[in-house]
C-alpha cells in the first residue's frame, strides 16, 4: 500500500536513471549471457536546503550485479548535497543464466541538521534475460481479469429440440428427477445447510449430506459454464444435413467448454428483449474441430497376473470373499499393477464360480477400455460386454472393442446373460434404470476408485449390489489425486473425500495394526512391487508417501537406459532439477499463467534428447516417450506452441504424440521420460494456488502424480527460492542437491521475498516524511 510514497521524489531530491525508470521501475532485457549492463542512478538535490546522503543498497534475490559509487557512500561516511548537486550511482549487472531477476534499490536521506528523521526513496530494477524463442512466447496482450456477467433471472419459455437417434434402453423403471432447488444457491448463508455441512457424517443424515455437496458441485459448474456463454452468434445450416444447424464454438477440440453427443446447449435470439423470451434447446449430433451441430425444433427451423506376492494373496482373498460383507481394498501405489490384479481377480471368480455376474467399474473411459481390453486376452469375447454412454464419440473407441454393438441398451434377459459387464460409474446407473434385480451381480469391482466422489461411486454399488451376500472391491491410491472439484464449499466438507480414502482414513477395518504395524489381509491388500521406476525416481514418493515399503521391481535395462546421458549432472542417477529464476505472467482475458523461462530450458532439454537419441548406447526416442507436465493451462498451451516453433524439434515425425497436460491428464499413466515445469516463481500466487486447488505448492498429492509418472529419466524445471516454501518439494529439492542432481542458477545465497520484506523492516523506513 506504501509502493506509491516509497518510489516518489521528495525531499528537494530527484532520482532518474538510465535507463529511465517508468512508474518507479527500471526494465531492461540482457540479449546475450556473461555481457556486462549498466544502469545509472542520477540523484539531484533540486531543492533549497542542504542534506546528507547517508545511504543506499539493493535488496535482491541473487546476486548477480554489482553497486558502485565515487565517494563510498555510507552511513559513516554521508555525501553532502547541497542545492543543485547532484551523485551518481551505478549498478552493473552481468547475468549467466536465462530467467528473470528482480531487485530493489534502497536511497536514504537525512536533512541537515544530523539527527532529523531520514526518509527513503526506492527504485525497483527487473533484469530479463531471454533468447528469441521466449520473445515469441511472451503475452500477447496485458492481463485482463474474466469480468463474469450479472445474469438477472428473466421469464421464458423453453422449446425442445431434436436429440441425436440412440437405442435407449426400456425404462422399466422411473427415477426421480432431482432439481436444483433455489435455496442452495444461498448455502452460504443458510443455517440449515451450514448445519449439515459442519456435521459428521452419519447414517441418518447420508442421502441428505451427499444431494447438498452435489447441489453444491452443480451450481458450481453452472457458474463455471457461463463464463463460456456466446453473444450475438451466427448459425448456419449444416450442408450434410439440413436438420441440424453449426454453431461456432472456440476452444471447443480443447474442452473448454466440454461439449460431448447428447448435451444440450440453450439459445435465444439476440433481439428478444421482450418477456417472455424464447430459449430453444439444441442437442448436440457432432462435435468437429471448432464447432458443434445442434438439433432444434421445427419450431426453430420455421424461424497378464505377474509373480507376486502380493497381487497373487489380493487375487485369492477376493476369490475366498475373505472380507465379506465388508469391501476388499487394494491399495495399489504407482506402477504397482493394480489394474492387473484386478483382472486375474475377476478371470479367477468367474472360474471358481459359474453363477458370478461381475460388473466392473472405473471414472473414466479410458480407464474402463483398458479393463475390458485387458479382461478379453482371458475370457471369450461373448462373456463380456462393454457398455457405453450413447455420447461417447465412437472414433475414440479401441477398435478391438467396437465388434458389440455396445451403444445399444439390449433387453434385460440378454444383458443378464454376460459374465462380466464394463462400464463407466455413471453409465452403471442405466442398469438400475433397467431394473436389473438386486443381488444380479456377486461382485463389484471399482479401478481407479479414489479419483471419484462417493456418490458417483455408490451409483455403480446402491440397487445393485447385495448388501449381504455381494463382494464389493475397491482398488485405488489415496496417497494420488483424488475426485476434481469446482464448488470450495463441497471441497472443504468432504466431497473431495472419495470413499476409498475415506474407508482408508476412518473405518479401523482399513488401518495399520497399532500393534503388528500392518494391515489386516482380510480387508486390505497394498501392492509393494513397483514395475515403472528407476530407484533413483521413487525413492522421495516412497519416503513420504508410502512408509518407505515400495520395492524397485522395474526391468533393468529400461530403468537405467538413460543412467549413462551425457547430459545429467550426476551420471548413474536419473534425475536433473533446473532451477530457473523466472516469472510469472497472464495475457489477455486469461487467468492462467505461464513462465518463457522455464520453456526454454524445457525446450533445450528436448533438443539435446533428439540430438543424442541412438548414440553412446542410447535407446531411439519416440516423441510419445516423452510427457511434459504443467500446472497451469496457459503454460500448457505455450509449451505445444514452442514444440511447433523450434525446427529442431520438426526431425520427430510423430511430435503431436508428445503429450504436454496437466498433472490430471497424466495419472494412471507413464512415460519414458518425465520433464515438468513448475511455473511457479512469485510467493504472492501461492495463497491463490491454494484457495483454488491449483498449481504443484497447493497438494502434495499432486506432487506425488507428477514425479512417479517417470520410468527412465525425470526433468524438473522451477525456481527452488519458490519451492523451497513447500516442506514437500524442500525434501526433493534438498535431495538433488545432496545427491548433485541440482543445475542451474545458484540459489544458495538467494534471499525470498518475505526476507526482503524483513530486509525493509529492518532499515525504519519513515515512508511519510516528505524532508
Amino acid at each position: 500500500p506504501h509502493r506509491k510514497k516509497l518510489v516518489a521524489d521528495k525531499g528537494g531530491i530527484k532520482i532518474t536513471s538510465d535507463p529511465a525508470a517508468i512508474g518507479g521501475k527500471v526494465t531492461f532485457t540482457v540479449a546475450r549471457l556473461r555481457e556486462q549492463f549498466v544502469v545509472r542512478f542520477h540523484i539531484l538535490n533540486q531543492g533549497t536546503n542542504c542534506l546528507h546522503f547517508t545511504y543506499y543498497t539493493a535488496l535482491h534475490r541473487i546476486r548477480c550485479f554489482t553497486l558502485q559509487d565515487e565517494r563510498r557512500v555510507t552511513r559513516a561516511c554521508p555525501l553532502f548535497l547541497c542545492a543543485g548537486e547532484s551523485y551518481e550511482v551505478v549498478v552493473r549487472y552481468t547475468l549467466n543464466h536465462y530467467g528473470y531477476f528482480p531487485a530493489t534499490m534502497y536511497f536514504e536521506f537525512c536533512p541537515d541538521p544530523p539527527g532529523s528523521a531520514p526518509f527513503c526513496i526506492v527504485r525497483e530494477m527487473e533484469a530479463v534475460a531471454q533468447t528469441p524463442l521466449a520473445v515469441e512466447l511472451g503475452p500477447v496482450a496485458p492481463y485482463k481479469p474474466f469480468q463474469a456477467v450479472t445474469y438477472k433471472p428473466v421469464d421464458n419459455v423453453v422449446v425442445e429440440g431434436v436429440p441425436p437417434e440412440s437405442e435407449k434402453e426400456p425404462s422399466v423403471m422411473t427415477i426421480k428427477h432431482a432439481d436444483l432447488p433455489s435455496v442452495k444457491h444461498n448455502v452460504s448463508v443458510h443455517s440449515v445447510s451450514r448445519s449439515l455441512l459442519n456435521c459428521p457424517l452419519k447414517m441418518n443424515n447420508y442421502s441428505h449430506r451427499f444431494h447438498l455437496l452435489l447441489h453444491l458441485e452443480e451450481i458450481q459448474m453452472e457458474v463455471d459454464i457461463r463464463k463460456y456463454d456466446l453473444h450475438n452468434q451466427p448459425m448456419t445450416l449444416d450442408q450434410s444435413n439440413r436438420k441440424l444447424l453449426t454453431l461456432r464454438v472456440p476452444g471447443v477440440a480443447e474442452n473448454r467448454p466440454s461439449v460431448l453427443r447428447g448435451d444440450c446447449l440453450r439459445v435465444s435470439k439476440s433481439g428478444d428483449t421482450e418477456q417472455p423470451i424464447t430459449v430453444y434447446t439444441g442437442y448436440v449430433h457432432r462435435v468437429e474441430l471448432d464447432s458443434v451441430k445442434l438439433g432444434f425444433s421445427r419450431r426453430m427451423f420455421n424461424r497378464k497376473l505377474e509373480n507376486n506376492p502380493e497381487q497373487h494373496a489380493a487375487v485369492q482373498r477376493i476369490v475366498a470373499g475373505s472380507s465379506k460383507p465388508a469391501p476388499h481394498l487394494v491399495f495399489g501405489p504407482p506402477g504397482t499393477g493394480k489394474t492387473v490384479t484386478l483382472v486375474e481377480a475377476m478371470h479367477q471368480v468367474s472360474r471358481a464360480d459359474p453363477s458370478a455376474h461381475i460388473l466392473a467399474c472405473a471414472p473414466s473411459n479410458s480407464a474402463c477400455d483398458l479393463l475390458c481390453e485387458r479382461l478379453m486376452v482371458h475370457m471369450d469375447s461373448h462373456q463380456v460386454y462393454r457398455l457405453y454412454a450413447s455420447s461417447r464419440d465412437p472414433s475414440t473407441i479401441p477398435k478391438n472393442l467396437l465388434g458389440q454393438d455396445s451403444f445399444v441398451f439390449p433387453v434385460k434377459e440378454i444383458l443378464m446373460k454376460y459374465k462380466i459387464i464394463v462400464t463407466t460409474m455413471i453409465t452403471a446407473g442405466r442398469l438400475v434404470s433397467g431394473a436389473i434385480p438386486v443381488g444380479h451381480f456377486s461382485h463389484v469391482f471399482v479401478d481407479e476408485g479414489g479419483q471419484a466422489v462417493e456418490p458417483e461411486c455408490i451409483i455403480a454399488i446402491a440397487g445393485l449390489l447385495s448388501a449381504e451376500k455381494g463382494q464389493l472391491v475397491l482398488a485405488g491410491d489415496p496417497k494420488q489425486l483424488g475426485p476434481i472439484l469446482r464448488s470450495p464449499f463441497a471441497l472443504q466438507h468432504g466431497l473431495g473425500l472419495s470413499l476409498l480414502e475415506r474407508l482408508m482414513k476412518h473405518n479401523a477395518l482399513y488401518q495399520k495394526s497399532a500393534d503388528s504395524g500392518h494391515f489386516d489381509t482380510r480387508f486390505v491388500t497394498k501392492l509393494l512391487r513397483n514395475y515403472r521406476s528407476h530407484a533413483a525416481i521413487l525413492k522421495i514418493p516412497n519416503e513420504l508417501f508410502y512408509e518407505n515399503e515400495l520395492q524397485v521391481f522395474a526391468d533393468q535395462w529400461e530403468r537405467e537406459a538413460y543412467c549413462s546421458w551425457e547430459y545429467l549432472p550426476k551420471k548413474g542417477f536419473p534425475i536433473i532439477f533446473h532451477g530457473v529464476m523466472g516469472k510469472d505472467e497472464r495475457e489477455a482475458n486469461s487467468p492462467s499463467f505461464f513462465n518463457v523461462s522455464e520453456i526454454e530450458v524445457l525446450v533445450d532439454y528436448l533438443t539435446k534428447l533428439m540430438e543424442t537419441q541412438g548414440k553412446k548406447g542410447l535407446p531411439k526416442l519416440s516423441a510419445k516417450d516423452i510427457g511434459i507436465i504443467a500446472p497451469y493451462r496457459k503454460q500448457v498451451e505455450k509449451i505445444k506452441k514452442a514444440l511447433k516453433s523450434v525446427s529442431a524439434l520438426s526431425r520427430w515425425n510423430d511430435l503431436k504424440e508428445l503429450k504436454v497436460g496437466s498433472v490430471e491428464e497424466f495419472q494412471g499413466q507413464e512415460r519414458k521420460i518425465i520433464m515438468i515445469s513448475t511455473v511457479r516463481s512469485c510467493i504472492n500466487y501461492i495463497k491463490m494456488d491454494k484457495d483454488f486447488n491449483i498449481g504443484f505448492l497447493s497438494d502434495e498429492k499432486r506432487f506425488n502424480v507428477a514425479v512417479t509418472r517417470a520410468r527412465s529419466l525425470l526433468i524438473i524445471v522451477g525456481n527452488p527460492v519458490i519451492l523451497n516454501k513447500d516442506p514437500t518439494w524442500e525434501k526433493f529439492i534438498n535431495y538433488c542437491v545432496k545427491e548433485n542432481a541440482y543445475t542451474g542458477f545458484d540459489f544458495k545465497d538467494a534471499a525470498g521475498e518475505d526476507d526482503i520484506v524483513s530486509k525493509l523492516a529492518t532499515l525504519k523506513i519513515n515512508v511519510d516524511s516528505e524532508g
